[in-house]
This record gives C-alpha cells, sequence and structure tokens, in this order.
C-alpha cells in the first residue's frame, strides 16, 4: 500500500517532496495546500497526479498518513494543529513556531492527540555537526563547559532582508528565525537547554537603505545575486524591515555549561564557526561544508598552535550535505512507527524559547531573563518516542 505524504506551504523548502515521492516504493506524495497561486501551479508542474488545493479541509481529508508543513514560519502553527487534530503525524520546517506559546500548543496537542511531531532541524544531520557530537561523545577533549559560535551570514542582505523574514510580525528575529539551527546546535554539543539568557542588537545596515520593494510574487532565487556589494548598496528590500541584522547572545544552559551565539548579516563570507572547549581539549570547524575540517587541540602549547589532529568533514548527496535525504528518512521511519529521533520538539522548542528570550533582551534593556520551562507531562510524551 502506497504511504501517502501531503505538503501544506510549496515555498523553497517544499523541494523536500524530491526525497518522499517514490510512488515505486510505496511513498507518495499525494495532496498539496497552498494559499498562494504560485504555489499551487508550481505544485500542479512538479506534481501532475496529485491534488492542489487552497483548502486546508479539503487537504487533511484527502487520505493522508503524514503531513510536512513548509510554510512560513508564522503560518506553521495552524495547519500543524489541525493536523495532530486529526491523528495524521506532522514534521513541521523548524523553526517550529515565531513564539513560545505557539510551540507549547502545537507539543501539548501532539500529547493530548497522541499524534507524532517532528521538527526539520535538518543540522542535525549535516556532517560537520554529527562528527563534532561525535569527538564529543567519544570524551577526547573532556566533559564540555562552553561553546561557542560565530555565524557570518554573508548572504544575509538577499536572503532575509528582501522578503517576509525582515518584518518582525512575521519572524520575530532573524536571531530566532536563522538562529534557531544553531540554538539547538549549541545545546545538541553540550547536551543541555538555555535557561538563562542575555542578549544585544541593532539594525546596522539594512535599515538605512530606502529602496524598497514588494515581492510577495517572487521567490529568493528571482532575486539573488552575489554582485550585491558592499551591503549598503543592495536595492529592492523589504517594505518593512525592522529586526536586527547584527546580534549576539550570551547562555547559561541548565547543566551549568555557558554559550554564546554572534549572527552577522553583513559579512563577506557565509559559514559557521563553532567551538567547544571541554576540561581536556577543544576543537573548532574551519569551513561547514564537505571537504572542510575540525581542527582538535588536546595537548598544551605556548601560544597559537595548529591543531593537535584534524579531521575532514564529510558529505552526501541531497541537500545540507546530504542531511536533507537523512531528514526526511527518518521522519518517514518516525511517522510510521514511532520511537526516538535525532531530531527533538523539545529541543526545538528550546531552541525557539532561548531565541524569543533572547529577542526580548535585545529590545528591553539587555537584561538576564529566564527561559520559560515545559510542562512535565509534555516533556514525558516526547521522552517516550511518542508512542502510546
Amino acid at each position: 500500500m502506497t504511504y501517502n505524504v501531503g505538503i501544506v506551504g510549496f515555498g523553497a523548502r517544499a523541494g523536500l517532496w524530491k526525497h518522499i515521492h517514490h510512488p515505486q516504493e510505496g511513498t507518495a506524495v499525494t495532496a498539496i495546500c497552498d494559499i498562494a497561486e504560485r504555489g499551487r501551479s508550481d505544485a500542479c508542474q512538479k506534481l501532475p497526479e496529485a491534488l492542489v488545493t487552497s483548502d486546508l479541509n479539503e487537504f487533511l481529508g484527502s487520505g493522508l498518513d503524514a503531513v510536512l508543513v513548509t510554510t512560513s514560519d508564522d503560518q506553521h502553527v495552524q495547519p500543524v494543529l489541525a493536523a495532530l487534530g486529526k491523528g495524521i503525524p506532522v514534521f513541521c520546517e523548524k523553526p517550529l513556531a515565531i513564539s513560545i506559546a505557539d510551540c507549547d500548543a502545537m507539543l501539548q496537542a501532539s500529547y493530548e492527540n497522541r499524534t507524532r511531531l517532528y521538527v526539520g532541524h535538518n543540522m542535525r544531520h549535516m556532517p560537520v555537526v554529527r562528527q563534532m557530537r561525535e569527538i564529543v561523545a567519544a570524551g577526547r577533549i573532556g566533559p564540555v563547559r562552553a561553546v561557542w559560535c560565530r555565524h557570518f551570514v554573508g548572504h544575509g542582505g538577499d536572503f532575509y532582508f528582501k522578503d517576509w523574514h525582515a518584518d518582525r510580525s512575521r519572524s520575530t528575529s532573524l536571531l530566532l528565525q536563522k538562529g534557531a539551527h544553531d540554538i539547538d546546535v549549541i545545546h545538541w554539543l553540550a547536551n543541555g537547554y538555555t535557561d538563562r539568557v542575555q542578549a544585544m542588537g541593532e539594525l546596522m545596515i539594512y535599515g538605512d537603505i530606502a529602496d524598497r520593494k514588494d515581492r510577495s510574487t517572487e521567490r529568493m532565487p528571482d532575486w539573488f545575486s552575489t554582485d550585491n556589494w558592499p551591503p549598503g548598496s543592495l536595492t529592492g528590500l523589504n517594505p518593512v524591515v525592522d529586526v536586527e541584522d547584527i546580534s549576539m547572545m550570551n547562555m547559561h544552559l541548565d547543566n551549568g555549561v555557558l554559550a554564546s551565539y554572534q549572527q552577522c548579516h553583513f559579512t563577506p563570507d557565509y559559514w559557521r564557526s563553532y567551538t567547544v572547549i571541554g576540561e581536556r581539549g577543544r576543537i573548532e570547524n574551519f569551513g561547514d561544508g564537505p571537504g572542510d575540517s575540525i581542527g582538535i587541540w588536546d595537548r598544551r602549547h605556548s601560544g597559537h598552535a595548529d591543531p593537535d589532529e584534524v579531521v575532514e568533514i564529510g558529505g552526501g548527496d541531497g541537500g545540507h550535505g546530504g542531511a536533507d535525504p537523512k531528514l526526511i528518512n527518518e521522519f518517514l521511519i518516525f511517522a510510521r512507527d514511532g520511537g526516538p529521533t535525532e531530531t527533538s520538539p523539545v529541543a526545538a522548542r528550546m531552541s525557539v524559547a532561548a531565541g524569543c528570550m533572547a529577542t526580548d533582551s535585545i529590545r528591553g534593556r539587555g537584561e538576564t531573563l529566564a527561559v520559560p520551562p515545559l510542562s512535565a507531562e509534555v516533556l514525558a510524551w516526547f521522552a517516550s518516542g511518542q508512542v502510546g
């Protein structure tokens, strides 16, 4: 029998359909729901045999076994809650939502309906992250005491300031939207969740650009160009630009680990630098793609020193260093059978919660703020692998 999968929101991340639609192997995308005409048109071209509709009720009533929600971030909550309410397992693209309340509503709905929820934190399947986690788990650098991440978002102007991402009413902040990945990775590498956070940030560059354009019918590939340099020369920004383009946050984790995250959207280069410091050494990546490297220092040196060991970062077929097909494969197995997964709705909620409270700190007076915890029954449901 065919396992029928539906997709809500046929935009940029809907390309994941390619890793699902294998009718000859028993899995097919059979329905798409999108309120935008362009999304429906693209879906009809890519998947001509599927139901394509703008009606969520029609979509959910079409006999689906699982649903992917790949809408814009502010539109996740309604289709997720609707699908969970009908007992249909859900894949929700990251970030889980743009507010703590919406995240908690989704986790509560999964718990109350005993329906499986999965979050698309594909970086947990990226080779650079997995290899760093393996080094930490092997005890090479001893117990982790600090994690630092610098994120140089060299394409930030094109990726995030020419569409809805630049509007805080739709994204909360880029510290949340873009940083949800990195905060989750920090938590995973440190084996803990943020319980207190303090942050600062500013809109330094893109807020001064007066050239604006409504791009609601366009997508990022329609306007992206590496010729846009320096950042202040960009044109056609979103009509509303009120999110920070540089931000930095300090985190205290519930296991005592200290962490920091810095994000800049006007750097000339585009990559993440993770540093993990343990009691007996440290690791740091140089580049985050296939063929780049992870340095390990676990002997004493005087001044600057080359790594004591260098590990090459692996790769794989598919997006994000081969992470996307692994992500979808894990979801499909989980949707059918339940059980533990590398991604975690609780972890996804905690990364959003840290990002939301950091944003509140930025837009307040840089205060240290507590991250609200989850209820015991919800934590128990997800700890069980959502089987029951």
